[in-house]
């Protein structure tokens, strides 16, 4: 019972930050039609800039505040230099530049400033550890499943009820249509790119309270994880994102905690390949099932 407990809680609170990422990447997607892959940068950029304030000796909430910013000026500062200028090239066109920014990025961490793993300094509240029974959670893993839902309630009020939501949501339906129509293309891309980045910021947040250092390297495997989330749960609606993040947080850990001790070093291939049968069952992600039934 114990066990079913710790499962619930950390993975909701993996497969909410994984459901956070994937979320950024869905809306950049459902508007520009391709996968910004620069998107785990700035998972660094929080990671740095948490660095940086905390050394600076500025008390963790508002360190907290100015560190997700970051994440949202970095996120539209690479829409308007990187993505802006290409915007009606190939497709291919904008995805070779998100891989070239990803390493240009991830290269001037480590020359810049260190290719090694920093510490980050954490609060004692953020790590304490809450018993519940024989079993518990730390404070991070409860934040983790209130931000998220806060976020998930937020974005889908903002998109349903606000005229740049709405102005988004017609964007993703069609772009050349919603233009014709008198919506501005720079705005409302200009938005998806911030609402991504604060989204990335707080699931940083997240991954760094639980991992309590920053590296060049840092945004990568949750990039991985989140792009096959979006992919595993659906492309066609940010729906899909969410139910993708929170089931691949849920294999991830159930895999980490049920298998044997001689078999955990495989558990992201078995993870994967669990993904890999169900995308053969529904090649359009598990929002695919949901839609059937309606």
């Amino acid at each position: 019972m114990e066990d079913v407990f710790s499962v619930l809680i950390i993975g909701l609170s993996v497969g909410g930050m994984y459901a956070l990422l994937a979320l950024g990447l869905a809306l950049v997607f459902g508007i520009l039609g391709f996968i910004n892959f620069a998107h785990g940068e700035l998972i660094a950029i929080t990671g740095y800039a948490t660095y940086f304030l905390i050394m600076s000796g500025m008390p963790f909430i508002l360190v907290l505040v100015f560190a997700v910013l970051s994440a949202m000026i970095g996120a539209m500062a690479i829409e308007r230099i990187a993505f802006r200028p290409i915007r009606n090239a190939y497709l291919t066109t904008g995805i070779l530049t998100s891989f070239g920014l990803e390493m240009i990025i991830q290269s001037s961490w480590s020359n810049l400033i260190s290719p090694l793993r920093l510490p980050i300094k954490r609060p004692d509240w953020l790590i304490q550890f809450w018993e519940i029974g024989d079993s518990g959670f730390s404070t991070y893993q409860g934040l983790a499943i209130v931000l998220t839902l806060i976020s998930l309630i937020a974005l889908s009020l903002f998109l349903k009820k606000t005229t740049m939501g709405l102005s988004m949501q017609a964007a993703a339906a069609d772009f050349p249509v919603a233009q014709l129509m008198g919506i501005r293309a720079n705005r409302v891309i200009a938005t998806a790119f911030a609402i991504s980045g604060l989204l990335a910021g707080i699931a940083a947040f997240l991954w760094i309270a639980q991992r309590g250092s920053c590296d060049p390297f840092m945004g990568f495997n949750p990039l991985i994880k989140a792009f096959i989330a979006l992919v595993f749960g659906g492309m066609s609606r940010l729906s899909g994102a969410v139910i993708g993040g929170i089931l691949i947080g849920f294999i991830e850990v159930g895999l980490r905690t049920y298998l044997p001790d001689s078999a955990v070093q495989f558990q992201e291939p078995i993870a994967y390949f669990i993904v890999i049968i169900i995308l053969m069952r529904w090649p359009d992600g598990l929002i695919s099932v949901f839609r059937k039934q309606e």
